[in-house]
């Protein structure tokens, strides 16, 4: 991030850069092994285990090598006799929120049930999330920005983006029965079927529950540490993924020693279960690298959240629309490369709408960096050719 500072549009299409690069690279890494690409073929429990594991160790290698444990905090307290930041008394259960968070999606895909509307209700409500804690955070009077038109606007094309697939499904249904042949753009109808029955199976209903309060809770810590700054206290955001990230690593590894141990304790006798266990005693050395980098998105994907200066809305869209970009375009690369499955019409309009939103936030940044009271990285003075700017004033503090 050399040759930009902190909270500067510069730094925001930076790091928008970083994670989509790495997020391209995780997209096509994961259809390399699980797709045949890579023989021979690994199951997603196998991937899962061994992805997980070698970007959880990337990660807690390099906070612990960098020093990013050293919180900058507001204030210290005393816990079983150790100082420590008070912000980790918050920070540690955005870390456990994560730790379930990050294998939810892969669980859902080992269920017998098709889950495209299930990912993209995920998708989604990341975007309604972080529009409602912002509605929620000024409401309590820790958030003292307004959230602009522009990104309402946003929030709209992107949820449209989001769900295309889905309001594609029963035109495109009607189209097939009609006689008209919807596979030149791409679609299985056949694969179409079934679509919502994840509603009625428990276990993934389960799943996508914990998923979306896990996501509430954590952007609204997010938010939270970022928005109750007192004056002259960083706002750290590497001492923030450092505390969690230990935090998400030991609860995972914790669980995942749990199921490896299911077998043997508890009798468990569930095929995924027995899977993962035999992947955790027999690692795949270049699996375990291709953890490299998921481990880079979820650097950018925190930073991103918690971006300096900006709304809960603003981060969050930035954050989805660059990783649903970014999925399109592994699509297009994978299908380039090796042959496989091309985007369909549903990703080319989900494109067309991301770029919508995106102009739409372009609008936004332009006339966040333009306010008068904007921090000083913030200001203009932080993007080229344009005056500077007073600090902002610090916060109200919840009591």
């Amino acid at each position: 991030m050399l040759g930009s500072r902190s909270g500067s549009t510069r730094r925001l299409i930076q790091l928008c850069i970083g994670y989509f690069i790495s997020y391209v690279a995780t997209g096509v890494l994961v259809k390399v092994f699980t797709g045949g690409i890579r023989q021979p073929k690994m199951s997603e429990v196998a991937y899962l285990m061994n992805n997980t594991l070698g970007s959880s160790l990337l990660c807690v290698a390099v906070v612990l090598l960098f020093g990013w444990l050293g919180l900058k905090s507001a204030r210290k307290v005393r816990v079983l006799g150790v100082e420590v930041p008070s912000e980790v008394r918050y920070i540690i259960p955005s870390g456990i929120c994560t730790a379930v968070i990050i294998p939810a999606t892969t669980m859902l895909y080992l269920l017998p049930i098709s889950v495209m509307v299930a990912m993209v209700i995920m998708r989604g409500c990341v975007i309604i999330i972080s529009r409602a804690v912002d509605a929620i955070q000024i409401r309590q009077g820790i958030l003292r920005k307004k959230v602009y038109a522009e990104e309402n606007w946003a929030v709209v094309f992107a949820l449209l983006a989001v769900g295309s697939q889905i309001m594609l499904i029963p035109i495109m249904a009607r189209l097939a029965a009609a006689g008209v042949d919807v596979s030149r753009f791409g679609i299985n109808v056949k694969a179409l079927a079934g679509s919502f029955d994840f509603v009625h199976h428990p276990l993934a209903m389960a799943i996508l529950s914990s998923y979306v309060v896990a996501y509430s809770l954590r952007i609204y810590i997010m938010n939270f540490f970022k928005n109750t700054r007192p004056r002259g206290v960083e706002q750290d955001n590497r001492g923030f993924f450092a505390v969690e990230q230990i935090a998400a690593s030991a609860t995972m590894l914790v669980v995942g020693f749990l199921v490896v141990q299911g077998p043997v304790w508890f009798g468990w006798t569930n095929p995924a279960v027995v899977e993962f266990r035999a992947a955790a005693f027999q690692p795949d050395l270049p699996a375990l690298l291709a953890g490299a980098p998921y481990a880079l998105v979820a650097f950018f994907s925190v930073f991103l959240f918690m971006f300096h200066g900006r709304t809960a809305t603003f981060a969050g869209l930035v954050n989805r629309l660059t990783s649903l970009l970014a999925g399109t375009t592994a699509t297009v690369l994978l299908a380039w490369w090796f042959g496989l499955r091309p985007p369909a019409i549903t990703d080319w309009v989900s494109l067309g709408f991301i770029l919508v939103a995106v102009g739409f936030l372009s609008r936004a940044e332009r006339r966040r960096v333009a306010e008068p009271d904007a921090p000083a990285a913030l200001s203009p003075a932080a993007t080229p050719g344009v005056g500077g700017a007073v600090p902002l004033p610090a916060p109200r503090k919840l009591h």
